[in-house]
C-alpha cells in the first residue's frame, strides 16, 4: 500500500434523525465511528476535508482518524452522496485493529511496458472490453495495496483475456473474488459495432439494471436519511463481521 498516512480530525456529534439536514446546510457532514461492537461513536466534520480523505483512501485505505476526542485507524465503509449535486450526506468509518484482516474491494490498473500507454491490442486497432474493475481482497490494514496491477502487454489478438487467477497477489494479500472472473478480453471492433447496430445502440451503454445500480449506489435523500440514522444506532464492527462470515447478514436496530 501507499505508505502516506491520510489523517482526518473530527468532532463529536450531539445532533441526531432528521435535524443533521442543517449541519448539511452548513457544509458540515454527520458520521459514525463503528468500533468492533461497542457503542457507535457520532462525529462530524467539514465536508471538504471529508472528500479530500475519501478521494485519498476511498475504501480501500486506513485513515488515521482522530474522533470525539478519540485516535482511531479505521477505514471508510459506506459513504452516502446527495445524487443531484454529488454532495456527501454520511459516512461510516470501521474502526480496525493493527493485526486484524480486512476485507474490501481494490481497483484494478492495466500495467504496460515502459514507453507503452495501450497495451498491444489497442496499439493495433483492436478493442479491449472491461469486465472487472476491482477485486475484493483480505489483508492487515498496513498491508492492502492502493490498487492491483495486471499485465496488459499479455493482450495482443482477439479473444486474449485475462482473469482474476492471472493476477499477482502483494505479500500478505490474499484475493477473495473467484479466480475464473474476466478482468477484460480483446475483441474486433466491427464485430462490436455490428453487435451495437444489431442491439439499436451502444452494447456497452448501460440501461435499466445499470441505472439502478447507480439510483442504490447513490440513492436518495430519503433513503440517506434511513440508512445513516439505522447505521448510527447499530454498533457495528467485530459482531457484524462474524455475522457476514457466518453467511447472514445482522439485524437492523
Amino acid at each position: 500500500m501507499s505508505q502516506d498516512k491520510i489523517a482526518l480530525t473530527l468532532e463529536a456529534r450531539t445532533v441526531e434523525g432528521k435535524a443533521v439536514k442543517h449541519l448539511r446546510k452548513a457544509g458540515i457532514v454527520p458520521a459514525v465511528v463503528h468500533d468492533h461492537g461497542k457503542d457507535s461513536v457520532l462525529v462530524q466534520g467539514d465536508h471538504n476535508l471529508i472528500m479530500k480523505a475519501y478521494k485519498q483512501a476511498g475504501k480501500h485505505h486506513p485513515i488515521e482518524l482522530s474522533a470525539g476526542g478519540k485516535n482511531y485507524t479505521a477505514m471508510i465503509r459506506t459513504i452516502e452522496f446527495e445524487p443531484r449535486k454529488q454532495a456527501l450526506t454520511h459516512v461510516v468509518f470501521n474502526a480496525v485493529s493493527a493485526t486484524e484482516k480486512v476485507e474490501t474491494e481494490v481497483p484494478l490498473h492495466p500495467r504496460f511496458a515502459e514507453g507503452n500507454e495501450a497495451s498491444p491490442a489497442e496499439r493495433n486497432g483492436l478493442m479491449v472490453l472491461p469486465h472487472l474493475t476491482a477485486v475484493t481482497v483480505q489483508a492487515v490494514s498496513s498491508k492492502l495495496p492502493d490498487a492491483i496491477e495486471y499485465d496488459a502487454e499479455k493482450l495482443v489478438e482477439v479473444g486474449d483475456h485475462i482473469s482474476v487467477g492471472d493476477l499477482v497477489a502483494p505479500a500478505g494479500v490474499e484475493i477473495m473474488t473467484d479466480a475464473s472472473q474476466v478482468i477484460v478480453t480483446v475483441n474486433d471492433p466491427t464485430v462490436v459495432a455490428a453487435a451495437n447496430d444489431a442491439a439499436g445502440g451502444d452494447a456497452e451503454e448501460g440501461t435499466g439494471d445499470e441505472a439502478a445500480n447507480v439510483e442504490s449506489e447513490h440513492g436518495s435523500a430519503a433513503d440517506d436519511d434511513q440508512t445513516s440514522q439505522a447505521d448510527e444506532i447499530r454498533p457495528g464492527g467485530k459482531k457484524e463481521f462474524e455475522d457476514k462470515s457466518q453467511g447472514h447478514s445482522p439485524e437492523k436496530q
